[in-house]
């Protein structure tokens, strides 16, 4: 396999700049210090999945024997497996820092177990919001130890499902509005953490992490009814950190680019404010393909092809979604399929060729 030194070594070579000695030369210096290549993706799903695989067993197995062990056996296995995880990561790590990565989150991962299990065997009071912070709290100690971008990813997850369980609690009554709305803006917030090619793992992995939530989590905006209200003290310290936690993260990861993500926030409440219990919902769809749209344009904007690609995809879906409730049941079962096959054969073609001419904008050379 050509290394990706050799082409513009050969370009330069023809076109006079290096002369062949100096030519020969590079190629020896390159061979004598060539650097073993990177982890192939089939490496890295293979460690994805064998942790996976592993966690799964390991719950497997104590899930079979829970109810023979003690509580101090209970204690001292989920003990032992945080310990031996992050020992064995502590272990590979100069000899294979992918397996390193790993051992160190699924030691992370058990941790969790351990909180719920002393939660358990030592009867402290039921609040399990904390035990989530608590958890938050030791995959944050494990970003700041070790910087693995899993660590980080883990307690990106873990402190908004602590402020959510939170929120449930004091509500149990499912008043989930404001929780909705803060996974939604959260989720624009994660999506556009990618700033350049040259960004880092952890911010690919917000990146994945907010294309995988933003749709479900504006479909669930969009369900959720204003016809529950909390007390207006509560309500409003709740709607803040819903929107403007979002946003101070967004200001972190992107500075004076977090404008764009000011600019969502009115988008999210008006999509909270359309869904209001009654059947009319119309301006909900509307309103979506709206968003689809702008968040393909500002994907235009800052040249990132993720956005453009979600932005269609939400814009298929809502238009999808809008056939199924208001138009498929107004026809009959023939004429409404065929409907939806139309809709999927002409549908896709266009967006698929707006979807090209966009990505192929962004890619042009200024």
């Amino acid at each position: 396999m050509r290394s990706d030194w050799e082409s513009p070594l050969e370009r330069w070579l023809s076109a006079g700049i290096l002369s062949p000695g100096d030519a020969d030369r590079i190629r020896a210096w390159e061979r004598d210090n060539a650097r073993p290549d990177g982890m192939r993706w089939p490496a890295w799903l293979a460690l994805a999945c064998g942790g996976i695989l592993v966690c799964a067993g390991v719950l497997l197995f104590v899930s079979a024997h829970w109810d023979q062990l003690s509580p101090a056996e209970r204690m001292s296995l989920t003990v032992l497996m945080v310990a031996v995880f992050h020992a064995g990561g502590a272990w590979s790590a100069d000899r294979f820092p992918a397996l390193a990565t790993t051992l160190h989150t699924i030691g992370t991962i058990a941790m969790g177990a351990g909180i719920a299990v002393a939660g358990q065997i030592f009867n402290l009071q039921e609040h399990w919001p904390s035990a989530v912070l608590l958890w938050a709290l030791g995959a944050a100690g494990a970003w700041l130890f070790l910087r693995d971008w899993t660590q980080a990813l883990l307690a990106a997850i873990l402190f908004p499902y602590w402020l959510a369980g939170e929120w449930v609690v004091r509500y149990p009554d499912a008043y989930l509005l404001p929780v909705s709305a803060g996974i939604c803006a959260l989720s624009v917030t994660y999506l556009t953490a990618r700033r350049t090619a040259k960004d880092s793992v952890f911010r690919k992995a917000l990146g994945w992490l907010g294309c995988i939530a933003l749709l479900p989590a504006a479909a669930l905006l969009s369900a959720e009814s204003w016809t529950r209200s909390a007390p207006f003290a509560s309500g409003t310290l709740g709607w803040f950190i819903a929107l403007l936690g979002p946003l101070a993260v967004a200001v972190w990861l992107r500075g004076r680019e977090a404008i764009w993500n000011a600019c969502a926030i009115p988008w999210i409440v008006a999509l909270a404010a359309m869904n209001h219990g009654g059947e009319s919902t119309l301006p909900a769809y509307a309103w979506c393909a709206i968003g689809a749209v702008g968040l393909a344009a500002w994907g235009i904007r800052d040249s990132r092809a993720e956005r453009i690609n979600l932005g269609i995809a939400g814009f298929f879906i809502t238009v999808l979604a809008f056939y199924f409730s208001s138009v498929m049941d107004k026809f009959g079962r023939s004429v409404s399929l065929m409907g939806l096959g139309v809709l999927f054969l002409a549908g896709g073609w266009l967006l698929e060729k707006t979807r090209r001419r966009l990505i192929a904008q962004i890619r042009r050379p200024a």
